[in-house]
């Protein structure tokens, strides 16, 4: 055995880790569960400003990671790997909101008084715990009807 082979069977007898191990990790996959998944979290962008200031619709596009957004709910759907829920939103601190399970990338608001706006979007587990959210704060302009 040559003094390279030698020092290279030693090292890595010493260092007891077997070339497996050095393989990269595979992605998640909805086939199997996953331990210790990392926390959730929520990106919000400013509502899309060419409708806001045309027809005074505000789309709020949004994207999660660490989280899937489903129509589940209940106590049966909150062991589904990789995580999974469903977004609430509310409008300028109204009691009510709503919850959107379409997973669309975007909340549409029509309908909105001209002026200023705040809408909070959250994530939520199957069974309605919030998880974090995020606070859009916009203006819809007044919009002249015969331009329209």
């Amino acid at each position: 055995m040559t003094t390279i082979a030698r020092a290279l069977a030693t090292a890595a007898f010493l260092l007891g880790t077997p070339i497996y191990a050095q393989t990269p990790q595979h992605a998640a996959t909805q086939f199997l569960p996953i331990k210790n998944e990392p926390a959730p979290k929520l990106f919000v962008d400013q509502p899309l400003p060419r409708p806001l200031i045309t027809r005074g619709v505000a789309i709020i596009p949004y994207r999660a990671e660490n989280f899937r957004i489903l129509p589940i709910f209940g106590a049966g759907a909150t062991d589904i790997s990789p995580r999974a829920g469903h977004l609430h939103v509310s409008i300028d601190d109204l009691p009510w909101r709503w919850a959107d399970a379409g997973g669309t990338g975007a909340i549409v608001l029509t309908g909105l008084r001209p002026g200023e706006h705040k809408v909070l979007i959250e994530i939520a587990t199957p069974e309605h715990q919030v998880l974090g959210g995020k606070v859009v704060k916009f203006t819809v302009p007044a919009i002249d009807s015969s331009h329209l």
